[in-house]
């Protein structure tokens, strides 16, 4: 038997935002603005401010105090040189050098666009941005390598990390939450790379979810319960599938009460409640020395009295701690794992229980994974760039060599429309799940009849 649920189709806000496929140039505000004379001004105005300004400090001052200062060398520097502009022109210039600054110089302006996810600099040459699942090629260039390495350099100072020839890929953060990841010469052949990941500023809860479709309300009524009824959940997908997104909606539904301890490389989760503990790993430093490892900090944890751990993604031996943790009293933790299929989660945990070191037969692997998590979520990216729920799998024990798994939800792609966009339903396959006797017990109530 299997019943169709109404399909959570892209609202029309969603809707209309949705761009072709084809590259969309943007950047500055007028296209004047990254022409070869303008752009060739402002770095050389930039390089004189640093000549005159006194730049010790810079930072602790106020912003107001700068601009001021920088708009009265601007003007000084520009009657020196004959070149007069008018105010619109003048009051541009002046915030590109405010960027400079004080901030990440050409990526300002975009890291100030709240509908850019994601920020792609391939080289000092061209910057990518993806916008509603799309990407697009923008404008905005830096002068050259050494431009763009003082900004990967200024993002990773923030937060303690360092980026050169000895060590020359980094995971960081902005002070927004943004997770970046650079990687400089020799490892990037063409020149300095860099990716932003960007998160929204008002995190996401359930109700934003299913508005744009990545789950419909039947599947949203049931991974709330799952998290109020403390069921360890795998959440696994590829690259930019929403994970993270997701696992910031779910943990809305941990209460006031729980003390929640989070660990991540790069910290990124959006947690709502007070009593939440984080964590983030640490790389060697130059002499590699004093590296912290998430399984360093798993094994921390558990001496920290946690209600819940959530490791923002398990990618080593460190999965190892953490099935020993949900095994041990620590229930309703969740984490994220790169996996194309539910299937190949559990065979991933299972790889990376080995890279742990321990000579444990692959049974009694499987056997502490099937213990360990209740429910596997997987996340898909479609072609039209929507993120949503395509399987909600129940682990219901071992069968021989083989860990037993019931899927509960799915989507199902039924075609895709004039415009691209993907169309589908959310289905229940028809199998009744066993945590509904759990939701019964601690309170959480489904709509009726939605399992008969």
């Amino acid at each position: 038997m299997r019943l169709s649920f109404a399909a959570a189709p892209v609202t029309p806000a969603v809707r209309t935002k949705l761009e072709p496929a084809e590259p969309r140039y943007f950047g500055a505000p007028d296209e004047d603005d990254q022409d070869d004379g303008y752009f060739e001004l402002k770095t050389s105005m930039h390089r004189r401010l640093i000549e005159r300004m006194n730049l010790s400090g810079l930072s602790q001052r106020p912003p107001e105090t700068v601009r001021q200062e920088v708009a009265e060398l601007v003007t000084t520097i520009l009657k020196e040189d004959a070149r007069p502009l008018n105010y619109d022109e003048s009051q541009r210039l002046i915030d590109d050098l405010m960027d400079e600054l004080l901030g990440f110089g050409p990526l300002e302006q975009l890291l100030r666009d709240p509908d850019i996810s994601d920020i792609l600099v391939n080289t000092h040459r061209e910057v990518y941005v993806e916008r509603y699942g799309q990407v697009e090629l923008t404008k905005v260039r830096f002068a050259d390598e050494h431009h763009l390495m003082r900004v990967i350099e200024r993002m990773v100072d923030k937060v303690g990390r360092r980026i050169d020839e000895s060590q020359p890929m980094v995971d960081a953060r902005l002070p927004d939450g943004s997770r970046i990841n650079a990687v400089a010469p020799p490892v990037a052949v063409d020149g300095p790379l860099l990716s932003i990941r960007r998160f929204a500023r008002i995190p996401y809860d359930f109700e934003r979810l299913v508005a744009n479709g990545t789950v419909d309300q039947t599947c949203a009524e049931v991974l709330r319960g799952l998290v109020a009824s403390r069921f360890n959940i795998l959440i696994s997908g590829g690259t930019g599938t929403g994970k993270t997104t997701l696992m910031n909606a779910m943990s809305h539904g941990i209460g006031p009460r729980e003390r929640i301890v989070t660990i991540e490389d790069a910290a990124e989760l959006q947690l709502q409640q007070r009593h939440v503990a984080r964590m983030e790993t640490r790389p060697a430093n130059i002499e590699g020395r004093g590296e912290i490892t998430q399984r360093d900090l798993v094994r921390n944890a558990l001496r920290m009295r946690p209600d819940r751990i959530i490791v923002g993604e398990v990618r080593a031996g460190e999965a190892f701690d953490m099935l020993q943790a949900m095994n041990t009293g620590h229930d309703g933790s969740m984490t994220t794992v790169h996996a194309n299929t539910p299937r190949d989660a559990l065979a991933r945990l299972e790889q990376m229980v080995a890279m742990a070191g321990l000579d444990l037969p692959p049974r009694a692997i499987r056997t502490q994974i099937a213990s360990a998590i209740d429910v596997v979520i997987q996340l898909k990216r479609f072609s039209d760039g929507t993120r949503r729920v395509v399987s909600v799998q129940e682990i219901d024990g071992m069968e021989g060599e083989v860990i037993i798994m019931q899927e509960i939800f799915r989507y199902e792609q039924t075609g895709v429309d004039e415009a691209g966009r993907v169309q589908g339903r959310f289905v229940w396959t028809g199998l009744r799940p066993g945590f509904l006797e759990t939701f019964r017990a601690v309170g959480v109530s489904l709509p009726d009849g939605m399992f008969a």
